[in-house]
């Protein structure tokens, strides 16, 4: 016998409407093919919450497993591949390494690279640039004033007689005079004060300038002992020896005809010694003297 089919029992259940309960549970209780109605225990499992959640993880976990094993031959796949890669990088390193040792060489830093050329398509504007500063010309330093070398003494002077005897000579030159008018100057100078710038005992005021000595012969003073008193110029004018050489210059061009004249003669012309013979004895150290500092 089977047992009775629930769908059954609901659909007579429906065409039987009308009759009462009472009837209707007779009818199922009694009779020769029927059984007393039974609930099926599965109905409630199955449509219990907590197995509706333990088949949807089952449905997961099947699921994953399946993806796993089919995607796992894809992964073996890359890991053989990345291997593959690294193997044969490696190899490659082992054969560079294993080259000759020739090298090229390193491009030297100090040399300059060579500029490069701007692209065609890209249009360079220059940037504007300074003009450049113009340097500050540079102050020369003004020269130093050197003091020209004193002349080496000869034909027995000192050095003082040697500096006189050179500003008698120095200015014989700026006036353009001829060799022999400098040699009658200085026998003149060698006579009359020794090539010493004397001041006049008779002058107390030729002893305010600088002198080398004093003389007593009248008012007369200077290298040459010229006057004051004559007109040769005022004291201070004849103390000064460059000055006092200027002034015999000038009164020896006024002599007619002195480059004939022994340098006795010509000294006389100019100074009217009261020893006109006096001047001789000094022209061959005259000479020595002028050919030393000419």
């Amino acid at each position: 016998m089977h047992p009775i089919d629930p769908f059954e029992q609901n659909q007579a259940g429906s065409r039987s409407t009308d009759h009462s309960t009472e009837s209707l549970s007779t009818e199922r209780t009694i009779g020769r093919h029927r059984t007393p109605a039974r609930r099926w225990r599965g109905a409630a499992l199955v449509t219990s919450a907590p197995f509706r959640v333990a088949l949807a993880t089952g449905v997961c976990c099947c699921l994953g497993v399946t993806a796993f094993a089919v995607s796992r031959p894809d992964a073996e796949g890359t890991d053989r591949a990345v291997r593959e890669a690294l193997v044969d990088r490696a190899a490659e390193a082992d054969r560079r390494a294993s080259r000759d040792l020739e090298r090229s060489a390193l491009p030297d830093p100090l040399s300059p690279s060579p500029p490069l050329s701007p692209s065609p398509t890209v249009s360079t504007v220059p940037s504007p640039t300074k003009p450049a500063a113009k340097p500050k010309p540079k102050a020369t330093p003004k020269p130093k004033p050197t003091t020209p070398p004193r002349p080496r003494p000869v034909a027995g002077l000192s050095q003082r007689q040697m500096d006189n005897a050179k500003v008698i000579v120095d200015v014989g030159a700026d006036l353009k005079m001829p060799r022999r008018a400098m040699v009658v100057a200085v026998a003149t100078a060698m006579q009359e004060s020794n090539l010493h710038n004397l001041a006049s005992d008779v002058l107390p005021e030729s002893h305010s300038y600088t002198n080398q000595g004093s003389g007593s012969d009248h008012d007369s003073v200077g290298l040459f002992q010229q006057r004051p008193s004559s007109g040769w110029g005022t004291v201070r004018e004849l103390m000064q020896p460059a000055h006092a050489a200027r002034l015999f210059y000038e009164a020896l061009r006024e002599v007619p005809g002195w480059e004939n004249l022994s340098i006795t003669g010509a000294a006389q012309a100019v100074q009217i010694s009261a020893y006109p013979d006096a001047y001789a004895q000094h022209e061959q150290r005259a000479t020595t003297v002028v050919s030393a500092l000419t």
